[in-house]
């Protein structure tokens, strides 16, 4: 079987799974299941085949164009994890057949987004993502789920008519639809790309939808949008900056204000999902910065924000000063200091070779940024590994009765762990003593002053009547970058 062959029935598969979900409900969790483990398998083929790229042309210039390499079995890898945790974190729950049906669709959408090289062939991916996003955040049909799902999908599909608008412009000017168009095509065209794919991403000032949905879905759909959904917008960015050094260093720009913008809200935010969601319009950012190695971030990240995301669904409280008052379950805390050590550097955990090796790949000017969003996320998450532990009240429901919940976070922390060897050039004295060191100023910092702050941060550009608002501004700024 060729290896063209296999990746067709690979992006076939997980479409097929849903619909033979339906078919036979009494096994939709094995289905979604064998869904995710087919994606790990042709991840695992894409990172260890010594071939190169692989790539597609199914309609000639017109679209249908793929590429499948290290770069997207990185993202193909975090989506068939982070599925897979949040298959096996639902599995003794009530979630309905309709449930694991939508989630392997998504889970497809976002495959055939990572596979995707021409602009139309990723709108119809970025759409189907919406739609199944959209479903998943209204699953509980409650008022207040309803609403952020509805705001979700109309600020997602008012950025994609931006986005088409700009893919009919380059079409206009190169008569083809492919990311490589970007280059000589007018300054509106990419401009309109940009914002569209700024907005799905979460980046920067275009991602301010990001916190309130996050935060209000239920716990394994907010782990599914932090930790992979996000990155359908992320990934073409990483892939043209890759392929067209003129829009390499606008992509870093955004990468270096977008983790700037993240990490400043989070160190001040007092609830702890939505702290984790501005975290991830910061480590988002870290991405973007260092194009060559956002593949490797990627997966790092999604792990670790995925896992925090299931924990803190498990926390009696969304409120850090209620968190303060009581001691929480101690394996809880023990899961919760791993990741926050992962995503804070720590070395021996898989954050600490992924932020090693972004900082290489930055100007000196750039690595102060960077620099300063790594202080700030110390900074964010020593307000978890400060809470009180030890063996909590038994009238408390921070002790998780779901199995899958400990099968999640074993695979989700497993992983980050094993992924540290992947990273061994990566240690050396001078990194180890700057990340411990980094890791260790923000602790004092937050124990001596962030603890004691009580900064409410507005939440005027977040109402949904400024979103759209938002956007347009964007669009003056993003029109001012190209043309520079």
């Amino acid at each position: 079987m060729t290896m063209d062959l296999i990746t067709l029935i690979w992006i076939a598969f997980p479409f097929l799974i849903g619909f033979i979900i339906y078919l036979i409900p009494t096994l939709d969790r094995s289905l979604a299941l064998l869904g995710t483990i087919g994606s790990m398998a042709y991840a695992a083929l894409l990172l260890l085949s010594n071939q190169g790229p692989l790539t597609l042309r199914l309609m000639d210039h017109f679209g249908v164009s793929l590429i499948l390499d290290p770069l997207a079995g990185f993202f193909i890898l975090t989506n068939a994890l982070v599925t897979m945790a949040v298959v096996l974190y639902c599995w003794r729950t009530d979630k309905s057949t309709f449930f694991y049906a939508q989630a392997l669709i998504l889970h497809g959408s976002l495959n055939a987004a990572f596979a995707c090289s021409d602009f139309i062939s990723l709108y119809v991916a970025l759409e189907v993502i919406s739609i199944s996003a959209f479903l998943l955040i209204a699953y509980s049909r409650t008022d207040r789920s309803l609403w952020v799902a509805l705001r979700y999908l109309f600020i997602s599909n008012v950025a994609m008519l931006f986005y088409l608008v700009g893919a009919i412009l380059i079409y206009q000017t190169h008569h083809s639809f492919d990311f490589v168009g970007l280059r000589g095509a007018p300054t509106e065209a990419v401009s309109l790309i940009f914002l569209g794919l700024l907005v799905k991403g979460g980046v920067f000032v275009s991602g301010l939808w990001l916190p309130l949905t996050h935060a209000e879905s239920e716990t394994p759909v907010s782990a599914l949008m932090s930790g992979i959904v996000v990155k359908a917008g992320i990934f073409p960015l990483v892939r043209c900056a890759l392929l067209l050094e003129e829009i390499n260093p606008i992509v870093r720009a955004l990468g270096l204000s977008t983790a700037l913008l993240g990490v400043s809200c989070a160190v001040f935010e007092k609830d702890t999902k939505r702290m984790l969601a501005f975290h991830t319009v910061s480590q988002l950012g870290f991405i973007l910065a260092a194009p060559v190695v956002g593949g490797l971030y990627a997966l790092t990240h999604g792990l670790v924000k995925s896992a925090l995301f299931l924990i803190v669904g498990n926390l009696p409280s969304r409120d850090f000063k209620v968190l303060q008052q009581k001691p929480i379950d101690q394996r809880l805390w023990i899961a919760l200091t791993i990741a926050s050590l992962s995503i804070s550097g720590m070395p021996l955990l898989a954050g600490f070779g992924t932020k090693a090796l972004t900082m290489k790949e930055l100007l000196p000017w750039q690595v102060i940024v960077m620099n300063i969003a790594a202080l700030g996320t110390a900074i964010s998450f020593a307000k978890f590994i400060f809470l009180p532990h030890g063996e909590p009240d038994k009238s408390a429901i921070s002790k998780p009765e779901n199995p899958g919940f400990w099968w999640a976070i074993g695979l989700l922390l497993g992983a980050l762990v094993l992924g540290n060897g992947l990273y061994l050039q990566a240690y050396t004295f001078e990194t180890i003593v700057k990340s411990v060191g980094t890791i260790g100023l923000g602790w004092l910092a937050y124990w001596f002053l962030f603890r004691k702050l009580s900064i409410k941060l507005p939440r005027v550009l977040e109402q949904f009547e400024h979103l759209v608002g938002v956007m347009s501004l964007s669009l003056v700024v993003l029109f001012w970058m190209v043309f520079v």
